[in-house]
C-alpha cells in the first residue's frame, strides 16, 4: 500500500502543478505571516496531524501547531491549528490540507451523532469498505475519532460471504464449507443473510456472526430471539440517523453505516489570514 506521505505528496502535486500562479504572482518571496484554520460550524476534529504532515511535506519551515486534538468535539469558531511560516507555502498547501481535514471532520462528526443515537444500547456503529480509493486509512481513522468502530479493513482481513458468493458457490453452507477449509483460524466467519430462513441456514453452518441485511424491524426483533447464544448479529442496510436507535432496541450487536464515509458532509473549514 503506498504510505500516507507518498498519498500527500501525490494530492499536492495535483492541485499545484508546475507552481500556484496566483500566489506567485501576488506574494512576494519572503513575507512570513500567520493562518488560523477555523472550523465555521459544530464538529467533531479530524484530521488536524494529517494537515502537519501536509505543511511538512510541502515546506518543513511552515510550523503546523495543533490546537484542537483529533476526536474532539468544538463550536463554531474554534481555531484547530495555527500555521506560521511563509505565505506562499501556507496558500499553496491550504486546499489540499483544508479537504483532508474537512472531509474527515466530517466523517467523525457523522460517526458521533450516530454513536450518540445508540448510546446506553450496547449496540457498537461500525463502518464499511464504502470508503475513497485510497483514503481509507484516513476515513477509517476519523471514524475512530468519532467514536464508532472499525469492520475489516479489506477483503483480506476479515470473511464476509454475502449473496453473490453463496450463488457462486451454489448455496450458503456449501460457501462456509469452503471458506471454513481456508481461513485462518483466527479469522470468525460472517455471513450475509436476506430472510430469515437464511439466517437459520447460517446458524445451523455454525457461523460466528450474521449479517441481517435490510431487514424490517419486526424480523430484526425475531432475528435477535433466534440467533441468541449463537451468534452475533450485525444489521445494514438503509441506516440513518432516525432510524439507527430503533435498531439497536433490537437488541443486535453491531449495526454497519456506510453512510459514514460514503454520505457524510464535509465541515465547512477555513483558512483566515489576519489582516
Amino acid at each position: 500500500m503506498l504510505s500516507l506521505r507518498q498519498r500527500i505528496a501525490w494530492a499536492l502535486e495535483e492541485d499545484l502543478g508546475p507552481g500556484d500562479v496566483t500566489t506567485l504572482g501576488t506574494v512576494p518571496q519572503g513575507t512570513w505571516g500567520v493562518a488560523h484554520m477555523v472550523t465555521r460550524e459544530p464538529c467533531v476534529v479530524s484530521g488536524t496531524e494529517v494537515v502537519r504532515l501536509v505543511y511538512e511535506h510541502l515546506d518543513p519551515t511552515v510550523e503546523c501547531a495543533v490546537k484542537k486534538d483529533d476526536g474532539h468535539a468544538v463550536d463554531a469558531g474554534a481555531t484547530l491549528c495555527t500555521l506560521r511560516g511563509p505565505l506562499r507555502s501556507i496558500l499553496m498547501g491550504e486546499r489540499t490540507a483544508l479537504n483532508l481535514l474537512q472531509r474527515m471532520s466530517g466523517i467523525a462528526t457523522l460517526t458521533r451523532r450516530m454513536v450518540q443515537e445508540v448510546r446506553g444500547t450496547g449496540c457498537a456503529v461500525l463502518d464499511t469498505r464504502k470508503t475513497t480509493p485510497l483514503w481509507r486509512d484516513l476515513e477509517k481513522a476519523a471514524v475512530r475519532h468519532g467514536g464508532g468502530r472499525n469492520h475489516r479493513f479489506g477483503l483480506f482481513d476479515g470473511v464476509l460471504i454475502k449473496d453473490n458468493h453463496i450463488a457462486a458457490a451454489g448455496g450458503l453452507r456449501q460457501a462456509v464449507e469452503r471458506v471454513r477449509a481456508r481461513a485462518p483460524h483466527t479469522l470468525r466467519i460472517e455471513v450475509e443473510v436476506d430472510t430469515l430462513e437464511q439466517l437459520q441456514e447460517a446458524l445451523h453452518a455454525g457461523v460466528e456472526v450474521v449479517l441481517l441485511d435490510n431487514f424490517p424491524l419486526h424480523d430484526i426483533r425475531q432475528a435477535v430471539g433466534m440467533a441468541r447464544g449463537k451468534a452475533l448479529l450485525e444489521v445494514s442496510g438503509g441506516v440513518t440517523l432516525e432510524k439507527v436507535r430503533s435498531i439497536a432496541e433490537c437488541g443486535v450487536d453491531f449495526i454497519s453505516v456506510g453512510a459514514l464515509t460514503h454520505s457524510a458532509p464535509a465541515i465547512d473549514i477555513g483558512l483566515d489570514i489576519p489582516s
